[in-house]
């Protein structure tokens, strides 16, 4: 019986309810990912789907989640809370929406911008909505908002917890000084709106919910939920060896000096669940590759989502095993007034070697190395037509890593990462520039038993106007690393004009483009697991045959001899050359 209460309330746990409830929950998320898309302006939001929707409750903490990004879900159990406790729950009534994208506040980099609502019910605080999309721009030094910035305050608008919607209407002085702000002033607005809107429908189906089982059968299998998920977790954390498990890399340069940006992960498991501890990362840089608390808080949360079962519901009951010991002052939590919008470049970074620390423990259960690197580009121009300022952000695929049975597949989004990438036909409606090329990448996997996956080239071409195009990415010293034998993948490259007087860009650039100059964007291949010359000779040949893999390479490297008029196997040749590589 609840306190207060003048009749026994008491529910009594029903398992069909249970799930019904349980299921409901994520499909508000679902719905309020629907409506976002479905309602937003920007290629980056309605096509790729760069953003994520989240209900959490009363107490703050996460209970449901659409499946969209990974990377924002686990910043989001962050943001919330302290976006919250900044403004002040009381301050917050029905209908009000409160704005925030501070990444020293409890965010990531400043293009995710959050808006949350609350729910009530019947005059009570039931929770919180939340819809976070990746704006276009959101001002700053260069187009799109990314690039080699030094601290937070060249990076763009820096929005604190502030009320932008006021008893369901937007704020319109509030909502003027945003978008004052920003080059791409009609796409950014028509994606705020349609976060409005995402949160709307979550509010509403969250109150239908309500009314259809009431309040207390709502914070009874809501608390049931969650502590459901937490045995779940536990019992398959302790599933796994024990012990402390360790890895190093780094990043090829911060974009200002030319060191390197080394990383060190340790992993531990005992009776107390899994540590994941950044103790020896580089101290933070006065460079854009700084992740905050709440992006490497995001990354151990993928990687502990990866080793439980894909069936574990993931609320609070999940994320309160997340433990980590990110040091501050360092690129894994950095401290103000440090710039981060390369961030994501470190934290993906940071789950490839998590990954690689965990693989002497579950072998089979973690891949090589992947492109690992949000691969972020972004270009900006004035249309000399209409004269619109365009702005346009997207975060290219590559080669993912080859696994104990499978092969790593071919330009995907990998740890955390779960975007789209854009068609060509979009980009080219929507902005006066062409894609020449887009195509994979011949021989640049990872040769291994299993091979890693082909990266990815997208070439850029801009035909009539001027234009400034920034890359904020890595790998252009050094491909994905290769597990058990496995050999590494190509690594990248940023070539400006690549079919006349070549080029090569930094992976850390912002270059002023002339009409009729391209930019060629080629990822890495993901790294190979085991020796490539234990690869099935047929999966090889199906390689050459699809011109993933060069006849040269498919001998020098997996020792198959395959025809050149015919595309088969020549057995005889191919046992040969198997042979001189046991006797090597």
């Amino acid at each position: 019986m609840r306190p207060g209460a003048l009749v026994d309330t008491t529910v009594r746990f029903d398992p069909i309810k249970f799930e019904v409830i349980r299921s409901a929950l994520d499909e508000v998320t679902e719905e309020m990912a629907v409506t976002l898309r479905r309602s937003a302006y920007s290629t980056n939001v309605k096509t790729r789907q760069d953003f994520s929707c989240a209900f959490f409750d009363r107490q703050l903490r996460p209970i449901a989640q659409a499946f969209t990004q990974p990377v924002h879900l686990g910043s989001f159990v962050q943001l919330i809370p302290k976006a919250v406790a900044t403004y002040g729950a009381d301050n917050i009534e029905e209908g009000d929406m409160i704005v925030v994208n501070d990444p020293h506040g409890g965010g990531s980099h400043l293009n995710d911008v959050t808006l949350f609502a609350p729910v009530h019910h019947a005059g009570n605080l039931v929770g919180y909505v939340c819809a976070l999309a990746h704006h276009v721009d959101v001002g700053g030094g260069s187009p799109a908002s990314i690039g080699p910035f030094q601290e937070i305050y060249q990076e763009g608008i820096i929005i604190p917890p502030v009320k932008l919607v006021r008893q369901g209407q937007i704020d319109p002085n509030i909502f003027r000084l945003i978008i004052a702000q920003i080059r791409s002033k009609r796409v950014t607005a028509g994606d705020f709106r349609a976060q409005v809107a995402a949160n709307k429908a979550g509010v509403g189906r969250i109150e239908a919910l309500i009314k259809r089982y009431g309040v207390e059968q709502f914070d009874y299998y809501v608390d049931a939920l969650v502590d459901y998920t937490a045995k779940r977790t536990s019992a398959d954390l302790a599933t796994l060896p024990h012990g402390k498990f360790k890895a190093e890399g780094f990043l090829d340069f911060d974009g200002f000096t030319d060191k390197v940006v080394n990383l060190r992960v340790s992993v531990t498991v005992n009776d107390e669940g899994v540590l994941f501890d950044f103790e020896g990362c580089d101290i933070q840089r006065r460079a854009p590759v700084n992740s905050t608390f709440a992006m490497t808080f995001s990354a151990c949360a993928y990687v502990l989502r990866t080793i439980v079962a894909q069936d574990v519901p993931i609320n609070h009951g999940f994320y309160k095993f997340v433990r980590l010991n990110a040091p501050p002052g360092t690129v894994a939590n950095v401290l103000h007034p440090g710039a981060v919008v390369g961030g994501w470049e470190t934290q993906i970074r940071l789950n490839d070697l998590m990954f690689k620390a965990l693989s002497s423990a579950i072998p089979e259960k973690v891949p090589a190395g992947c492109k690992a690197m949000m691969a972020q580009a972004g270009f900006g121009l004035i249309d000399s037509t209409t004269g619109e300022y365009h702005c346009n952000y997207e975060a290219l695929a590559g080669g993912y890593g080859g696994r104990a049975y499978l092969d790593g597949p071919d330009a995907v989004q990998g740890h955390g990462q779960n975007t789209e990438n854009a068609p060509v036909e979009e980009i080219e409606a929507h902005f006066p520039i062409r894609i020449s090329r887009l195509e994979l990448i011949q021989d640049s996997e990872g040769p291994g038993r299993q091979r890693g996956g082909l990266g990815l080239r997208r070439d850029y071409h801009f035909p009539d106007d001027p234009a400034t195009f920034t890359i904020l990415s890595d790998r252009d010293k050094a491909g994905p690393h290769g597990l058990f034998g496995g050999m590494s993948g190509r690594k990248a490259h940023y070539v400006l004009n690549p079919d006349r007087e070549a080029r090569s860009l930094t992976s850390k650039s912002v270059t002023e483009l002339r009409p009729g100059d391209t930019v060629s964007f080629q990822t890495p291949g993901g790294g190979g697991y085991g020796d490539p010359a234990d690869r099935d000779p047929e999966l090889v040949a199906m390689d050459v045959r699809n011109g993933k893999v060069s006849l040269d390479r498919a001998s020098d490297i997996y020792r198959v001899s395959i025809a050149q008029d015919t595309n088969n196997i020549d057995i005889a040749s191919t046992n040969e050359l198997r042979k001189a590589k046991r006797l090597d």
